[in-house]
């Protein structure tokens, strides 16, 4: 028998505009089923997600306030008066408006991954209510954010509502990176991995850290990087707000560095111990940056690096805690009796 070929076949699937769009849907399909038919390692990834869209959104934030582009979208929930998307508007040029709605457009990104993330815990076998209650802040979170986003325009990017816009992301970040630690472990009674006063020190070092984040916010508010030229500013000296930022960097590096002296004398758990260490090669990259920003008359680009730097300490920091505690492994509900010996007491 012979085999009848043809030059006129239809166009391979992995090639072409219909292949890249098989593969999209294929990927899709992929996603939606992670998220309705979970495993503990795909909801772990759906809860990593979580925290890499709301710090992908505080980054961008930077970026719209420091292009100027605050008020490129003047009004809310449209664009403009008459469309919400934008159209040609003489008041702004089409970069700023793109940047600006592009920020709103990512809002849905951070829904989406939220939703997910609440259907994964949902239908996660066995359900575990510690991460359905973590999950279900994240959506509630976000419409949050998009109404008070709403706000920030009303009020022509106030320094207080601008700042509380950004505050809330860093409690969002907070939210997502409990549920991605929590996803990891089990839900027996939390046990410290470490010396009592190490974990005292540890909560203190996060505190301290929301504290250098709302007085890096103010020194924003009083800076240069208003976000528009018609946006007010806090009545702030901002040489005194820079240095008291300054003074603050340096009493989180002096309790990070204590908490990894207290780590390594006390042979802490390595985890914990690495943990610290990254903690401290963050921050000291981010206090460069920060020198140097103001050295150079704080230009917009090593602004957006400095948010970013932010971000990474924050999230470090609360990993740090994390880790000097544990709640045993996936699936636990009591801690193990032969796991007793690693409680530092």
């Amino acid at each position: 028998m012979f085999a009848v070929t043809t030059t006129d076949q239809p166009e391979s699937p992995v090639g072409g505009p219909r292949g890249r769009l098989s593969r999209l849907r294929a990927y899709t399909l992929v996603f939606l089923h992670s998220a309705w038919s979970p495993t503990p390692l795909t909801f772990r990834r759906w809860a990593l997600a979580g925290v890499v869209v709301n710090a992908l959104i505080a980054v961008t934030g930077a970026a719209v306030r420091v292009t100027g582009s605050g008020l490129g979208c003047p009004t809310w929930p449209r664009c403009t008066p008459e469309s919400f998307v934008p159209v040609p508007h003489d008041d702004h040029s089409p970069i700023n408006m793109a940047i600006e709605f592009g920020n709103r457009l990512l809002t849905f990104l951070v829904l989406a991954v939220a939703v997910a993330c609440v259907i994964a815990a949902m239908r996660l076998l066995p359900r575990r209510a510690a991460l359905v209650r973590l999950a279900w802040i994240q959506p509630v979170g976000v419409a949050f954010q998009a109404l008070w986003g709403g706000l920030v325009v009303r009020t022509m990017l106030n320094p207080v509502t601008v700042s509380v816009h950004f505050l809330v992301t860093i409690g969002m970040i907070a939210v997502a990176f409990a549920l991605y630690a929590r996803s990891g472990e089990g839900d027996a009674p939390p046990r410290r991995l470490v010396h009592r006063d190490i974990r005292t020190l540890g909560f203190v070092l996060v505190t301290a850290v929301a504290v250098l984040l709302v007085a890096g916010v103010v020194v924003t508010g009083t800076g240069p990087h208003s976000g528009d030229e018609a946006a007010s500013r806090f009545d702030f000296d901002i040489e005194t707000m820079a240095r008291l930022h300054a003074d603050t960097v340096w009493i989180v590096l002096g309790l990070t560095f204590a908490l990894l002296f207290a780590l390594h004398v006390t042979d802490s758990p390595g985890r914990a111990r690495r943990g610290a260490l990254i903690l401290l090669g963050v921050e000291l990259a981010q206090g460069v940056v920060g020198y140097v920003q103001y050295f150079l008359a704080v230009p917009a680009f090593l602004v957006g690096v400095h948010v970013l730097g932010a971000t990474l300490v924050w999230i470090a920091t609360l990993r740090v805690v994390f880790l000097m505690r544990s709640r045993g492994p996936a699936g636990a509900t009591a801690p193990g009796p032969d796991r007793l010996d690693a409680v530092v007491v």
